[in-house]
């Protein structure tokens, strides 16, 4: 399916546990605008993922867009579980910072091209997803947004555009 519907835009969603107090964060390819008024963005994530229970429970996430250079913090992130490990070791390991956001209760990443800060309106149950709605409440470009993105085609096959 990924060879018909690809190439997609790769980005790196943050969330936070604020129960546990555990910053976390997942690699995704599925998301995209879904109105301009009001500003909705939509992500999926798969239900056996940890941030899918934490985006649950927390009503919030922030879209972070990244550039090409970023690649292997994508790959790093999106295969390694926060179950199994602290993802603040993976974003030190890449000299990634994360930089509280302006308006939800969670954080970015200070090496993202453009952010989304996004409130959940809505949940839908998407098959082996859940579609999360996002109220668009805050939103920003870095001086780099300009930057090649990463494009996910399938499997372990990315493309710079």
């Amino acid at each position: 399916m990924s060879e018909i519907t690809g190439p997609r835009q790769v980005v790196i969603i943050t969330c936070r546990n604020k129960n546990k107090k555990i910053d976390n964060s997942i690699t995704v390819a599925w998301h995209t605008q879904l109105s301009f008024k009001p500003f909705l963005y939509g992500i999926a994530i798969g239900k056996t993922r940890y941030s899918c229970g934490i985006i649950k429970a927390s009503k919030c996430f922030c879209v972070n867009f990244i550039s090409a250079k970023l690649k292997q913090l994508a790959i790093d992130i999106g295969t390694i579980s926060g179950r199994s490990i602290n993802k603040d070791k993976i974003l030190a390991k890449h000299n990634v910072k994360k930089i509280e956001c302006k308006y939800i209760d969670c954080f970015r990443l200070d090496k993202a091209i453009a952010w989304l800060e996004c409130e959940v309106i809505k949940q839908i149950d998407a098959g082996d997803h859940i579609l999360f709605i996002g109220k668009v409440v805050h939103m920003q470009q870095s001086q780099a947004s300009k930057a090649k993105r990463l494009m996910h085609i399938t499997g372990d096959l990315f493309k710079e555009c």
